[in-house]
């Protein structure tokens, strides 16, 4: 049996900033490198084999940190653009709750943590979904089916796709899930 751990990356300065990210390329804040070494002690108990990550900074800067404090630094990484985070397109970079005050805090919702529901020029979650799942049928799985133990460090609604097809959870309930920044996710995956 394979494990399949999941972590969300460490909080960046537009985290902190209460700012969309998405596909903007944004480095951890002082406080998420600080966490670096804690989060860690939440993996030092698994065997990783191989390591799993998207391109965008607050990612590799997560990776890099945390198999550093784990003294894992010569683990195999493949990086990959189809673990990005949603693209939020013309809300990138604006404040969450400016953007609330504009258009509602219902259809921020919806465009935060729905299924169809895309931000003006951005990505709904379904988007996401179609992106992410096809890399993991094509490559994380086949790791897993092969008995290693992975690590993918994503961004959140990355995570939050992957998190919907591992554990079936219906369009209308995925709305609910978060993932907060430096939280990990582990499943046992049976070949």
């Amino acid at each position: 049996m394979a494990k399949l751990l999941l972590l969300r990356h460490l909080q960046s300065q537009w985290n902190k900033e209460n700012r969309f990210t998405g596909w903007t390329d944004i480095p951890l804040s002082e406080e998420g490198i600080e966490s670096a070494k804690e989060v860690a002690g939440k993996l030092a108990g698994f065997q990783i084999d191989k390591v799993y990550t998207s391109p965008l900074v607050r990612n590799m800067e997560t990776v890099s940190l945390v198999l550093e404090n784990l003294g894992k630094k010569d683990l195999p990484i493949v990086v990959d653009k189809a673990l990005d985070e949603r693209n939020y397109g013309r809300l990138q970079g604006l404040n969450k709750n400016d953007v609330k005050r504009q258009y509602g805090e219902e259809q921020v919702r919806l465009w935060r943590r729905g299924w169809n529901d895309a931000p003006p020029e951005g990505e709904s979650l379904k988007d996401v979904y179609n992106r992410v799942v096809l890399f993991y049928e094509e490559h994380i799985e086949k790791d897993l089916k092969a008995g290693k133990n992975v690590l993918v460090v994503a961004s959140h609604n990355s995570l939050r796709a992957l998190v919907k097809h591992i554990e079936n959870i219906p369009e209308e309930q995925i709305i609910n899930l978060e993932i907060p920044t430096g939280s990990l996710k582990e499943y046992d995956i049976e070949n």
